[in-house]
């Protein structure tokens, strides 16, 4: 049966997914809960016949107060029947009608919604260029993924579990009092006005106050997740006591506006004290003077205390039922502010996959400059034939990783263009021109997984000797099988912990630059490849990577001039413009740029600020 339930939606169906989501709470609200538009109306109907039952079992018990005034053996063959038929209702379809409900609400809606939430955001976020993940902390952007989905299924949760549920029991309850007095209604109606404005005045401030806590809240996790995740820097500068004052800022933020938010509920819940008094002594004050003037019956008296007392309970519920819908729509509104963002590096509407022949790589007036003005590439024109291998030189800031990052298209050049085997990357779906690169970089961190999972993201379906065969040539294999994790896994299957921080600097190059190998792409980027290895291993990768590099076409960025010296060109990049290339004897020969790094390299690394 539960089954059934949580079936009746699929969190993962196909759907469209927008460059551009809605931007405000409801639309947007309305795309993510699209697929439960039916669930929602059947939901909302069992809500409303629910709370009818609960008003209707109020009147009748008034009426069995009445019924109960007659002689006991009159009223049994008079009313037997009806008070049969009415215990069958209470003890079979009113929990069958119930249950109904609560199977829909608690076991078809609330698990789907947030995991359809979560995927789709997920999904979203993902899609986000790497400059946009470089703007905001990783622990914010995961905290708003993890926090809207709850808070979006709480909404949901309290538009048919209370909500929906007391307006209409609030309307029965109306009526209920002008059936048996019309005069009983004038009480309610004051005291529903006076409630709607306390209501009013609630949820204008907790809006407000639950977003500003939760945005609170998401700085928190920023702070505490960028000092746990650069814990080397904070234990090796011994700067304990700084990441504390810094976390402690924020928490102190978390702490006020989160007081702020509660001075609004413990006002709400004095105010609504003072108004259930004001409704018990309304309508059960009004009703006993109905009856002791003989208007009234003993059963109107009766089922107007239990309304009463009931709405007295309710009205807690109901007013928090309502500001918890309105705080975690801040929530969610707070959220937005991550997954409603643009998607703002796109593939073409006419996009189409790199058909890849040659390798040949063109820049043609290529500009850079991150929207300063300064900084980056500035219009750069440059042809790479097929199979060439480049070798990429300049101080740090002269826009190497500029060049990189722009042919990866992680970002979109502000002017000029790049084109691959003649046609233009931009035009070209983003997933395929990234196949066909494969890229070590310098900084060669790992995903928090098996080093299996590792290598195979370069290729996930290498077999196992594929693998084995590429950790080999990257001189990994050995120290791979000396593995074992906490969890005591062991050789491929141990964890490398995150950004594969269990391992050293010179493994982790290697398990990168095995998956490189694995991947076996047509172009190829080396960002200082070898940068973290040991002489003995790197003479040992240095033969590996000329393999590698046989009949590719080749970028490799070093400092360490020695690593690209027998490279078929290089460039010297300064501000942003090529100033020189050729070959490392011709530029040697110019005495220029080039030959005073040579000069000044101190065994054979690259001095990046001494050559001026």
């Amino acid at each position: 049966m539960f089954r059934f339930f949580e079936n009746l939606i699929d969190p993962y169906q196909d759907y469209d997914a927008k460059d551009v989501p809605a931007t405000r709470l409801w639309p947007f609200m309305r795309d993510y809960t699209q697929p439960f538009g039916r669930l929602f109306f059947f939901t909302a109907v069992l809500s409303i016949l629910v709370a009818s039952i609960e008003v209707g079992l109020i009147y009748y018990m008034g009426r069995v107060v009445d019924l109960l005034g007659g002689e006991p053996g009159e009223v049994w063959a008079a009313h037997g029947t009806e008070l049969i038929v009415v215990a069958v209702f209470i003890l079979l379809l009113r929990p069958a009608i119930q249950g109904l409900d609560v199977l829909l609400l608690n076991n078809a809606i609330m698990p789907n919604l947030g995991t359809i939430f979560r995927w789709r955001a997920h999904k979203h976020v993902l899609r986000q260029s790497v400059g946009w993940f470089e703007n905001d902390f990783a622990g914010r952007i995961a905290n708003r993924i993890m926090q809207t989905p709850p808070a979006a299924g709480e909404v949901v949760f309290q538009v048919f579990d209370a909500i929906t549920f007391s307006l209409a029991y609030l309307i029965g309850a109306a009526i209920l009092l002008t059936t048996s007095d019309p005069r009983l209604l004038l009480p309610l109606l004051v005291w529903f006005v006076l409630y709607g404005l306390l209501v009013k005045w609630t949820i204008k401030r907790v809006g407000p106050a639950s977003k500003a806590a939760s945005d609170a809240r998401s700085t928190v996790t920023g702070r505490v997740v960028d000092s746990y995740t650069n814990i080397h820097s904070v234990k090796m500068f011994a700067h304990h006591d700084n990441e504390l004052n810094y976390a402690k800022e924020a928490i102190e933020n978390t702490r006020r506006t989160f007081a702020a938010e509660m001075r609004i509920y413990t006002t709400m819940d004095m105010a609504l004290v003072a108004l259930n008094g004001l409704l018990i002594v309304g309508v059960v004050g009004w009703a006993i003077y109905l009856w002791m003037q003989g208007t009234a019956s003993v059963g109107t008296v009766a089922a107007a205390t239990a309304l009463t007392l009931r709405l007295n309970a309710m009205t807690g519920w109901i007013m928090w039922a309502l500001t918890t819908f309105f705080r975690q729509l801040g929530v969610v509104a707070e959220g937005m502010e991550t997954i409603a963002q643009p998607i703002d590096l796109v593939d073409d509407k006419a996009a189409k996959p790199l058909a890849l022949t040659e390798g040949k790589i063109e820049l043609q007036q290529l500009s850079h400059h991150y929207g300063r003005g300064a900084g980056g590439l500035d219009k750069i024109d440059l042809v790479i034939k097929p199979g060439e291998k480049i070798g990429l030189i300049g101080r740090s800031g002269a826009g190497k990783s500029t060049l990189v990052k722009l042919l990866l298209r992680f970002y979109d050049a502000e002017t000029g263009r790049i084109l691959i085997d003649g046609q233009d990357i931009t035009k070209v779906t983003q997933d395929s021109l990234r196949r066909q690169i494969g890229m070590v970089q310098q900084d060669s961190a790992l995903l928090h997984r098996s080093v299996r999972e590792n290598l195979l993201y370069g290729r996930d379906d290498a077999t196992e000797e594929m693998m084995i065969a590429a950790a080999k040539q990257a001189q990994a294999h050995d120290f791979i099988l000396e593995l074992q994790d906490p969890q005591g896994r062991s050789g491929y299957d141990a964890h490398v912990g995150e950004r594969g921080v269990k391992l050293s600097g010179g493994q982790r190059q290697r398990v990168t630059l095995a998956r490189v190998i694995l991947k076996n792409a047509p172009i190829l980027l080396l960002d200082e490849a070898t940068s973290a290895l040991d002489s003995e291993v790197e003479a040992a990768i240095q033969e590996t990577l000329y393999g590698m590099m046989e009949g590719k076409t080749v970028i490799a960025i070093a400092h360490r001039l020695s690593t690209i010296a027998h490279m078929d060109r290089i460039l010297v990049l300064d501000r942003g413009h090529v100033v020189e290339e050729g070959s490392h004897s011709a530029l040697l020969a110019q005495g220029g740029l080039y030959s005073q790094f040579w000069a000044r390299q101190s065994g054979g690394f690259l001095d990046v600020d001494a050559a001026e």
